[in-house]
């Protein structure tokens, strides 16, 4: 468990949570973009560690996407309580990256792969849609800069429930593929 992926990990979840929950007591958006920023950048830095050293372990994914799942709701926790106007773009967003996002990320279990970054062995639209740099960026980061860049809260809306539909597409082909877990 212990590898220097997960502990990366650690560190960002960490730094990120506090970071946000500091952003959001202070009231400072600045506080709070830099905890956006913690997050993404050690998320990427842990999975370029965890390949390079050749630690990729099902349990670290397992642990990354569960920690991806924390920072992001403390960022946009802290963004709604900051920037109250754009609450229901956030929630909707929420809903679809906490719920059906998460559930889609760690169905990669039921087949013998190490996380959803090689999802393509088991159905490359899934994972063209979902886990390729491109799905990755148009799924997290894409929302999160227009609301900060724009503030408007009927752009994320539109994002988010666009994000939403493609989640339950990507969930109806999941289901139409089998999961091939045991009864």
């Amino acid at each position: 468990m212990w590898t220097s992926a997960t502990v990366i990990t650690f560190v960002r979840t960490i730094a990120a949570v506090v970071l946000a929950a500091s952003a959001a007591h202070q009231g400072s958006l600045k506080l709070l973009v830099i905890a956006l920023v913690v997050y993404w950048a050690g998320d990427s830095l842990d999975g370029a560690v965890a390949r390079w050293r050749d630690e990729e372990t099902r349990i670290g994914g397992v642990l990354d996407i569960f920690s991806d799942r924390l920072c992001a709701a403390a960022f946009y926790v802290g963004l709604a309580f900051l920037q109250p106007d754009l609450s229901p773009a956030i929630f909707v967003y929420l809903a679809e990256f906490m719920v059906i996002d998460c559930f889609l990320s760690i169905s990669y279990l039921a087949w013998p792969i190490k996380s959803p970054n090689y999802f393509y062995v088991i159905d490359r639209t899934l994972w063209r849609w979902n886990w390729s740099h491109p799905g990755k960026a148009l799924n997290s980061g894409l929302f999160a800069i227009l609301l900060l860049v724009t503030g408007w809260m009927w752009v994320g809306l539109v994002i988010a429930t666009a994000l939403l539909v493609m989640k339950c597409v990507s969930l109806a082909r999941l289901l139409r593929i089998g999961l091939p877990v045991p009864r």
